[in-house]
Parts: structure tokens; sequence; C-alpha cells
């Protein structure tokens, strides 16, 4: 961790997490999705982050959530991950109609499919496959739940 800046411009970090801290308590949706997009996130139509929900402050650009998502309260969404020898950056794409319980951590690479259900107080760090219900820490498949 001590070697973030060679990464990523410390002006730009600064920026990103004061407009990330504004929008966990933000109450406006749209201003939030705007906000959010003035950072390199791609925001679907009707998506609604929920209070205390943070982006990655590193490279928001690499976060793509689909139209009528919802993101629960306080979930983190990473788009890096500081290990004690690498430095994992990946995207990640969360899906149409997707909903994401309260207090998930979405780990980088991660691809969730549309109309995916993540349960409260998941660790996803695989795909979640388009319709799929997931849960847990990590996140695996519920068995015997459906979408309704």
């Amino acid at each position: 961790m001590w070697h973030w800046r060679r990464h990523v411009p410390l002006w730009r970090v600064a920026r990103n997490f004061l407009v990330v801290y504004l929008c966990r308590y933000l109450p406006s949706l749209p201003l939030k999705n705007l906000l959010y997009r003035s950072l390199g996130v791609r925001v679907g139509r009707r998506t609604a982050a929920g209070l205390g929900a943070t982006l990655d402050v590193f490279f928001p650009q690499l976060i793509s959530i689909g139209d009528d998502t919802i993101i629960g309260y306080n979930t983190v969404i990473l788009a890096h991950e500081f290990l004690r020898r690498e430095l994992r950056i990946g995207p990640v794409v969360i899906g149409a109609d997707v909903m994401i319980g309260a207090n998930c951590t979405i780990l980088p690479g991660v691809v969730i499919g549309d109309g995916a259900v993540i349960s409260a107080h998941s660790l996803v760090n695989d795909d979640v496959p388009a319709g799929g219900v997931v849960g847990g820490v990590p996140a695996r498949p519920l068995d015997g739940v459906t979408k309704e």
C-alpha cells in the first residue's frame, strides 16, 4: 500500500475520495449518479446506490453499473486490491436490474449478470451469472431460492 502513488496521482485520489465520500451521504440519487459519472463510473438510468455505499477511490473508472440496479446500504465496490506482494486491478461490471443487499463487498474483476440478486453481508469474489441468487462469505449460489 505504500506505493499506491506509482499508480494514481495524489490529486486524482483526493478528488475521487471527496466525491465518493460526499456520495455516501448524499440523498439525491440523480445528483449522486451525476457525481459518480464525473469520476468515470458508468452508471445506468434509475440506478440507486444506498446510504453509505462506497465505490473505489483509486480506480472508479473501472466500475460499470447497469440500469435499474440497486446497491444496498454500506456496500463497497472495489476495482483494486492491495495484496502483500501485488496490486490486483480489474473492472467491475454490474448488470441491469441487479439487487445488491446491504453490507456487501464486491471485489475487482467481478462480473455480475443482469437480474442477479446478492444477499446482504456477502463477499462477491467471483462472477455471478445473469439471474443468479448468491449469498455468503464468499458468495455461493443459494439453493432453493428463486427471484420473485
